[in-house]
């Protein structure tokens, strides 16, 4: 039997990409799945590619946007009232970078921030008593390579990745008393349209895939990754293929890192 065969999932950027991948993963697996994105067009959508593998009933679509949550204990309250309790949450939503410092305003980075880390906090923060009282549950934040390394034309996608690692490892140790588990994802190329619908310095989408991501991992293997780390009850987990070398080799080499990161250039937005 699956490890999540009738668990409670919610997942938020799950209109699309890696999101969407997992939603049909956890579906293969006999979860329940709740889907959160802005697009609710979308999510029905995916919701009938869930279908091909569970009840419809199973599977609640909770549109979302994490940009903007007034109020996110009521956005809890309704997975609540439809399947009694939440067993996993996915922080997948998030948007990556196509601009440089000196270019982007202040606006955009704070938008960036909101999406990518007070997103995740907010909703972890709201389904954490309903966790408690069940006493367990497993919080992931989908990070990024970049979570652990700075780029040029990525600051503020890089920070905001940062931003969380230092608060779910914090989690983690808090709430392992309550058998709450987090999980800190860090994929590098995922084959999705990510970097197409980047944010450039005027806000706009960025519009162009990059080499990386074409060539990068069917989002359907870095799904079951993910849900192997979960099962495995790993706190941090990288997915992806050469790019990873740059973590470890930024971590022993770090001023040759640099040199060679100057070396390379910057990239021509």
């Amino acid at each position: 039997m699956s490890y999540l065969n009738n668990k409670v999932v919610w997942i938020t950027g799950a209109s699309s990409g890696l999101g969407e991948a997992l939603a049909i993963e956890c579906a293969k697996e006999n979860a329940k799945v709740v889907l959160s994105a802005r697009r609710e067009s979308e999510l029905v959508r995916v919701k009938k590619e869930c279908a091909q593998f569970i009840l419809q009933e199973n599977i609640f679509i909770l549109p979302l946007d994490v940009a903007s949550i007034p109020n996110a204990s009521a956005e809890v309250l309704k997975i609540i009232q439809q399947f009694g309790q939440v067993d996993v949450l996915i922080n997948n939503a998030g948007v990556v970078q196509r601009s440089f410092v000196y270019d982007t305003p202040i606006e955009v980075e704070r938008k960036m921030m909101e999406v990518n880390y007070f997103g995740a906090v907010i909703l972890s923060k709201a389904v954490l008593p309903y966790m408690r009282k069940q006493n367990g549950g497993h919080i992931v934040a989908i990070s990024s390579v970049m979570g652990k390394l700075g780029f040029p034309g990525r600051a503020t996608y890089s920070s905001s990745k940062h931003a969380l690692h230092g608060y779910f490892e914090s989690l983690r140790i808090e709430e392992k008393e309550y058998n709450i588990h987090t999980h800190m994802i860090c994929p590098g190329y995922i084959k999705t349209n990510i970097s197409i619908n980047g944010v450039t310095a005027n806000g706009n989408p960025y519009g162009k895939m990059d080499k990386g991501q074409e060539k990068g991992m069917d989002p359907h293997i870095a799904a079951r990754k993910i849900l192997k780390a979960i099962r495995n009850n790993k706190f941090e987990t990288f997915i992806g293929g050469k790019e990873l070398f740059a973590i470890t080799f930024k971590r022993f080499f770090p001023g040759l890192f640099y040199k060679l990161i100057l070396k390379a250039g910057k990239p021509n937005f």
